[in-house]
């Protein structure tokens, strides 16, 4: 079984810095991606960022130049450095890992005060 466990959320000002991480357990394949999806109150759950096994990265439009995603593979983890963060990056952001099927964190909340 796989854990996929996020941490490092909470309150920040306009154009601040956050740093979420995430750490994965259990029977894990070598090969596999993580990443970061976001819920806004009201709004679909939406990709923010992801790596794959080989490093190569993808980020959401809104997020470009601001959000920097990162893994270390010796300790199954992934996480995202935050700077420049506006009112509209308030979210639950949830972890999840891409191997034999997606695994999913619990989530945890961004809030982003103007």
């Amino acid at each position: 079984q796989v854990q996929v466990v996020e941490s490092g959320g909470g309150l920040v000002q306009t154009g601040g810095s956050l740093t979420l991480s995430c750490a994965a357990s259990g029977n894990i394949y070598s090969r596999y991606s993580m990443g970061w999806h976001r819920q806004a109150p009201g709004k679909q759950r939406e990709l923010v960022a992801a790596i794959t096994s080989d490093g190569s990265t993808t980020y959401a439009d809104s997020v470009k130049g601001r959000f920097t995603i990162s893994r270390d593979n010796a300790k199954k983890s992934v996480y995202l450095q935050m700077n420049s963060l506006m009112p509209e990056d308030t979210a639950v952001y949830y972890c999840y890992l891409r191997s034999d099927r997606v695994y999913w964190g619990q989530g945890t909340q961004v809030t982003v005060s103007s």
